[in-house]
């Protein structure tokens, strides 16, 4: 079949197999022409199909020549019907990890079940033995408690009042005005069961429980701060609040691996063009005002170029691994630096629709969101014949 993107609002509802291919080949050879990292050799990554998860499982594998298994949630593709990228993303991973002789495989089912751990530590136990690094990488809206059964759903809200400032259709160009009323008690408490420490902590006691866990394993998770004029909608607001726990779960998980010489850390990470973060407003509008400052600065990164350098400067770095006051990996310094953000902020207030295309890179952000799909990719003819029909090997 021909296949082209079909949008619903912030959602792609196709992929491109050969498009998905191709982005994880370049991710590959960027990791691979920064040359090696002195890092994991068996490696857990929890949400390995997109983003910085896929990022993280091939900067381990192609930069440290790490064994891998990758835990995701993905559709299969159908006659007719494309799967979805991360699909197509870890059947390429696999592939070329297999043609590099490396271990990996991947298991696709709902992490947060206690079905889904049992599953992967019994690979471990078989294949690896145990693992030294964990990567915590999920980003699902929702979240089926395995103990009480119960279905939670996060909430993209603001804490205490309503919020209201500019937004951005990414597809259009339309600048306008956004409101959002102010979250409840229950889509606090619901967004924090879904995104924040518990599921991590959940992973961790069991492998630790099983014995899959290396002397001196590390794991990781992903988090984000951001700029003042996102925190009503991100850092103050119920994301915020599921971040807080993640990030206090952390200094909990630490604790309880001291006897195994093991240690967490939230690695805070770059504002970057994802399915999730296209669906906050107010954070594309300042990701395109970002991107152009970032680039004109010769300082932008996506996701790959984070991992590399969380891996090669932070996590691997022969040395105490550096961290802020509040004890995080900060792998948003650029982003955070003060003539980035001055200049953004500044920006912000002139902001437009007349003045976004000279302002902002909004082109970058649509260029950004295709890829994530597998569309828009020098060297691949979208307007080929193209099989759907995609395996991931390791999944039978």
């Amino acid at each position: 079949m021909i296949i082209e993107p079909r949008m619903r609002g912030f959602i792609c509802l196709t992929a491109h197999p050969e498009g998905c291919a191709k982005s994880v080949q370049n991710q590959i050879e960027y990791v691979k022409s920064k040359g090696k990292i002195n890092g994991p050799k068996r490696v857990l990554v929890v949400g390995a199909s997109t983003g910085f998860g896929l990022a993280s499982r091939i900067t381990a594998a192609f930069g440290s020549d790490a064994s891998t298994i990758g835990v995701f949630f993905e559709k299969e593709p159908a006659e007719g019907k494309t799967a979805t990228p991360g699909w197509y993303n870890s059947a390429a991973f696999e592939q070329e990890a297999k043609k590099a002789g490396l271990y990996a495989k991947s298991i696709n089912g709902d992490a947060f079940s206690n079905e889904v751990k049992q599953q992967t530590i019994d690979i471990i136990k078989a294949d690896l033995g145990q693992v030294d690094l964990i990567i915590y990488s999920l980003a699902s809206p929702v979240r089926m408690h395995p103990v009480t059964g119960v279905l939670h759903r996060s909430a993209l809200k603001p804490i205490g009042q309503t919020f209201s400032d500019k937004t951005v259709d990414f597809h259009t160009g339309k600048v306008s005005q956004v409101s959002i009323e102010p979250a409840a008690q229950e889509d606090i408490d619901n967004t924090i069961v879904v995104m924040g420490g518990e599921d991590w902590k959940m992973w961790i006691d069991a492998m630790k429980s099983a014995g899959v866990l290396a002397d001196g394993a590390t794991t990781v998770a992903y988090s984000y701060i951001g700029p003042e004029v996102t925190a009503a909608v991100y850092r103050k607001g119920t994301i915020g609040m599921a971040k807080n726990d993640l990030e206090a779960t952390a200094f909990t998980i630490s604790d309880s691996l001291k006897d195994i010489n093991g240690k967490a850390y939230v690695s805070v990470n770059k504002a970057l063009v994802t399915q999730a973060s296209s669906a906050i407003p107010v954070i594309p509008l300042y990701i395109s005002l970002l991107y152009k400052t970032m680039k004109d600065k010769g300082i932008h990164e996506g996701c790959i170029e984070q991992m590399q350098r969380l891996f090669a400067e932070r996590l691997y770095a022969n040395g105490e691994v550096p961290v802020d006051s509040e004890g995080r990996i900060r792998i948003d310094d650029w982003e955070m630096r003060d003539d980035v953000q001055s200049l953004v902020k500044e920006l912000w207030t002139k902001v437009d629709e007349e003045s976004l295309k000279q302002l902002g890179d909004l082109a970058g952000y649509k260029q950004d969101f295709l890829n994530l799909f597998g569309f828009g990719f020098d060297g691949v003819d979208y307007l080929a014949d193209t099989s759907e029909m995609i395996e991931v090997e390791s999944i039978k």
